[in-house]
């Protein structure tokens, strides 16, 4: 199965979290205080970090959480946008690797 995946850039973590997890209907699958939080529903993988690469509430990347990811991969579409393939274990394995003080 696949979902997804939106990750957006924000400058305050904290106040993010609180204003989706409202939208989403839920907490944080993962959270790391200041830097980042990802949540998981039925249809939607959506991640929210601390980047000041790109300005604030703007896209990072798209992509899917595909169950039958072997791979975290990445490529760009004909627009520039950056995707991302991966599993759900995948991707707490980067989130760990980032960060091994985040809670999920």
């Amino acid at each position: 199965m696949k979902k997804f995946h939106i990750s957006i850039a924000t400058d305050n973590i904290e106040n993010s979290v609180e204003d989706y997890s409202k939208r989403l209907g839920k907490s944080p699958d993962s959270q790391l205080d200041n830097q980042y939080a990802f949540w998981r529903t039925e249809y939607l993988n959506f991640s929210i970090r601390c980047d000041k690469s790109v300005p604030v509430g703007t896209l990072r990347h798209l992509g899917w959480e595909d169950s039958e990811a072997k791979t975290f991969s990445t490529d760009e579409d004909v627009n520039g946008v950056l995707w991302e393939n991966f599993s759900a274990a995948l991707q707490l394995e980067e989130v760990a690797a980032l960060w091994p003080e985040a809670s999920h």
